[in-house]
């Protein structure tokens, strides 16, 4: 019997997953990130390479979803005050690098003998950074939310919304096209800022009561269904007027920052988020026409050199006008001096309308992809530098502020005990992060001002995305042993640098925690009992001291017992409990002489 056909992108996924197994690794161990190696294996296996697989442009509106959920999960990671702080790096910095990029660049085409239109479309194409690869870039070195890195972050976010006005630029050069009427942009205005006010209405009133009721079904496919039905909806409502999917992503994880789902929503989306952007990079890997840079070598090389140095000269010397270091501002010039994926759109563009030729196109094209490979190395030699100086006994202090120093601590579980243990380390103004896993007990802790979010401690995703791996101590305060015994199991394994803490609800749990090797855990009806046991002998006129000489007598003996269990079982060393203490003797009164 004849086998049946293969599904559609059968062989096209194999060739895939094996180029990138093989490139991914090789890259990363010779430290020019994974990125450089989705890259690579696209080149390889491209028609431009060995033509194992077609054009990556039907790839590549596929992979372009990866670049959506990127921005969604940075979204998530921005509350609205914070990108509200970060206006002036967004608008200020980021509109400046842009425009003088743009600027400088189209000097050069028209230098270089270049139509007026063909230089503008180039210019300000390749002043746009890629957003996919930069942010790649800073999450694999940790460094997304360092200053330089909040810094870069808000360039690229401009440089997203750049995309429009330029779209409209090459709409308004292409020929046919007649002059827009004032009505005609009046309208287009109306129908974005009502694009835009749908998300924010159904971000803010909407998707977190949905969330609600579907955490109490306690169904994770169906969260996972609504998480991308949330990233990839937004996306396309923005769209449908015009706009870039990724700002519309964008949006609409800013808005659910504040929500008790952001970290599931994170863990859910991540392995997507991945396998798509990986996807992405290999498409535009695909995209590099070998041949057509053999064949202009020498302007390849000197429009990538042009643009990574022209891009990362404003990028260094506006970061230190508006007051980074210059240590910072070097970071910022070295990760953000390639061409970008939105070029990619606006090139494709500018041919529709006849402003670029297909032949230009490419050139520009290659000369985007180069720069992205090169770019990595541009952070090793920087990482290089910096060895080198601090060999020669100049520190720089990797903590800056008060705030970076301060340590974090992941309280798992927020019912009484764990608001009680939040309150107290709140107290002392240490920033703590809770989760747990019923909505009606987030709804009250929110009610008194905690931030708890909706999380299943059992998935190591969940953990790190609430930032089990920044955390200094994480509090176990849950009630259920077992999902408590897979919880440490996952910290210990994913996250060996934290203190583990626990809530231990009986003896056989305290045993249990003891052999599991946790840093510290306590019987959570141990001590209200003694304190309780301490009130009945007052009450009944036992002395102060003698009731201490009890406590101390109870406790030493709970520790024998505990130890005796651990040996010999959960019976061994009942005899411990049914003993009365002792007196000890009275303290011989010495003879006061008289005066």
């Amino acid at each position: 019997m004849a086998a049946e056909s293969a599904p559609p992108f059968f062989a096209e996924s194999i060739v895939f997953l094996a180029a990138t197994v093989v490139a991914v690794p090789i890259a990363k161990r010779l430290g020019l990130g994974s990125v450089v190696g989705y890259l690579a294996a696209g080149a390889m296996i491209g028609p431009h390479g060995l033509r194992l697989l077609g054009s990556g442009e039907d790839v590549l509106h596929v992979a372009e979803l990866g670049v959506v959920l990127l921005l969604f999960v940075i979204g998530l990671e921005l509350d609205p005050q914070k990108l509200w702080r970060m206006k002036r790096d967004i608008f200020g910095l980021g509109t400046a690098q842009v425009l003088l990029t743009g600027i400088t660049l189209y000097a050069v085409g028209r230098f270089a003998g270049y139509a007026n239109t063909t230089a503008l479309v180039a210019g300000f194409g390749l002043a746009l950074s890629s957003t996919a690869f930069a942010l790649q870039i800073l999450q694999e070195r940790g460094q997304l939310s360092s200053a330089y890195g909040q810094r870069a972050f808000g360039i690229l976010l401009l440089q997203d919304i750049a995309i429009v006005p330029l779209l409209a630029m090459v709409a308004v050069l292409g020929a046919g096209d007649g002059p827009a009427t004032a009505s005609d942009i009046g309208r287009e205005v109306l129908v974005v800022v009502a694009a835009v006010a749908v998300v924010i209405l159904t971000g803010r009133y909407l998707v977190s009561p949905i969330f609600h009721l579907l955490a109490a079904s306690r169904a994770r496919e169906v969260m996972l269904s609504a998480a991308l039905l949330v990233a990839l909806g937004s996306a396309g409502i923005v769209h449908a007027v015009g706009l870039s999917m990724a700002l519309g992503a964008f949006l609409a994880g800013v808005l659910l920052a504040e929500s008790s789902f952001r970290h599931t929503l994170e863990a859910d989306i991540e392995p997507f988020r991945s396998l798509l952007m990986g996807l992405f990079f290999v498409a535009v890997g695909m995209s590099l026409d070998v041949s057509l840079v053999a064949e202009t070598w020498s302007v390849v090389a000197a429009g990538v050199a042009i643009v990574m140095l022209v891009k990362g000269g404003f990028l260094w010397g506006l970061a230190r006008v508006t007051g980074s270091s210059n240590s910072d501002a070097l970071r910022v010039a070295v990760t953000l001096p390639q061409g970008g994926e939105f070029a990619f759109v606006l090139f494709t563009a500018a041919v529709g309308n006849r402003l670029l030729d297909y032949q230009t196109s490419n050139l520009l094209t290659a000369i985007v992809i180069l720069s992205m490979l090169l770019t990595p190395l541009a952070c090793l030699g920087l990482d290089s530098l910096a060895a080198r100086v601090k060999a020669r006994g100049v520190e720089n202090p990797s903590i800056e502020t008060f705030e970076e120093a301060m340590p974090t601590v992941l309280v798992v579980g927020f019912g009484r005990f764990g608001m009680v243990v939040a309150q107290i380390l709140t107290s002392e103004g240490l920033e703590i992060t809770a989760i747990d896993n019923r909505p009606d007990r987030i709804a009250y802790a929110r009610k008194q001002g905690y931030k708890v979010y909706y999380g299943d401690a059992t998935r190591a995703d969940v953990l790190a995305a609430a930032g089990a791996g920044k955390a200094a101590l994480v509090a176990m305060c849950i009630e259920n042993d077992k999902v408590m015994a897979k919880a440490i199991d996952l910290v210990r394994e994913g996250f060996p640098e934290a203190l583990i803490f626990c809530r231990a609800t009986d003896r056989a749990h305290v045993l249990d925690l003891t052999r599991r090797g946790v840093d510290f855990q306590i019987r959570e009806t141990f001590e209200s009992s003694v304190v309780f046991g301490r009130a009945a002998l007052e009450a009944l006129g036992t002395p102060l001291d003698r009731i201490d000489q009890i406590e101390e007598d109870v406790r030493y003996r709970d520790e024998e017992r505990l130890a005796m269990q651990l040996a010999d079982g959960i019976y061994a060393g009942a005899d411990r409990l049914h003993r009365v203490t002792p007196r000890k003797p009275a303290e011989d009164k010495q003879d006061i002489p008289a005066e």
